[in-house]
């Protein structure tokens, strides 16, 4: 349910109409615009009796909300969210670009390729520690020595890492060293870490689950956010349908679709989508041009010798390249690189 209050209602007013809902056992949810104030309420109001508020001539409007999810609905919050990671915003006028390799081989490799990067015009370093694979023969991550080697990366280049996160009883250690935690698709729906994750103030990149539905992937960015912790960053990476030429099918429809829904921001992954260096670029040029609040883009100094998806990587020339180019399309749609 949504309580919009009249321009100019009096602050005293609306703490009443909050202490009238709190007694009720009911959460509030507070977004202040330029000219209005909005109640998000949280909770069953199935059976609450909106007359008991109608009397207060502070008040608007109170609709209800008809989706499941409340806290990252943009009713809840009309204006989109900045999220801010370690000093960089993400959502507004700036679009980010994260970018690094799949996987950390080295504190030489990663530190290189965070230079590169960086050069490039790069906001954030990306690499993956601990890496959920297919086979469990296939090379899993650094794991610890992985976070060592970002954070020896983050010291160089001053860039801020974001890495992967498979387990809950890690979120301490990433808490400390991390500064944006990755939720891959494949824990999208693990409800345990979501809740986990929610405990602490620190952003997180949720990615969109395998073939999750755009309300799924919203409800567990809710999950998160329900736990207090409403720094969430959406990411669309493709998902599974019958075709199998590329990795994933990336659904560009999902980003005007989820800003039509939510204030989060969301960033788009073209190298997780196509599986294909090739594709890389002029999928994230489209990403942008609808929409997109960042590109998080897998980047290798030497992918033909990558220890994880050399195929999907470009090269930091390439990089560059794509990054001026990108440039060109963010003017034309309002924004800024």
């Amino acid at each position: 349910m949504i309580i919009v209050f009249k321009p100019g209602a009096a602050q005293e007013a609306k703490l009443k109409v909050r202490a009238k809902l709190e007694n009720q056992g009911f959460q509030i949810h507070e977004s202040n615009g330029l000219n209005v104030t909005l109640y998000g309420i949280v909770g069953d109001t199935s059976a609450f009796d909106m007359r008991t508020l109608i009397s207060d001539d502070c008040i608007e409007k109170i609709m209800r909300v008809q989706e499941p999810f409340k806290r990252a609905n943009r009713a809840f919050h009309p204006e989109d969210s900045v999220i801010d990671v370690a000093g960089v915003p993400i959502g507004g006028r700036k679009i980010q670009v994260i970018a690094g390799p799949c996987s950390v081989e080295s504190v030489e490799q990663v530190t290189s390729v965070a230079q590169s990067v960086k050069l490039g015009g790069a906001s954030l370093l990306r690499g993956g520690a601990f890496k959920p694979r297919t086979s469990p023969y296939s090379f899993q991550g650094l794991k610890e020595l992985g976070l060592d080697y970002l954070k020896a990366a983050r010291e160089e280049t001053g860039l801020p890492i974001v890495t992967e996160i498979m387990s809950a009883d890690k979120i301490e250690r990433f808490v400390e060293d991390v500064d944006l935690i990755q939720v891959g698709a494949r824990n999208m729906q693990n409800f345990e870490l979501l809740k986990e994750l929610g405990k602490t103030r620190t952003p997180i990149l949720l990615k969109r689950g395998l073939s999750a539905t755009i309300e799924e992937w919203i409800m567990s960015a809710e999950y998160i956010m329900a736990g207090g912790n409403e720094n969430v960053i959406l990411c669309e990476r493709g998902i599974r349908t019958f075709e199998t030429y590329t990795r994933n099918t990336l659904d560009l429809s999902a980003i005007p679709a989820v800003k039509k829904l939510s204030h989060l921001p969301v960033v788009v992954d073209p190298s997780h989508a196509a599986g294909l260096w090739w594709m890389v670029e002029p999928l994230a040029k489209a990403a942008v041009a609808v929409g997109a609040d960042g590109l998080l883009i897998e980047v290798h100094n030497d992918p033909e010798h990558a220890l994880c998806d050399g195929a999907q990587s470009l090269k930091p020339e390439r990089f560059a390249r794509l990054m001026g180019e990108l440039k060109g399309i963010a003017q034309i749609v309002g924004r800024e690189l």
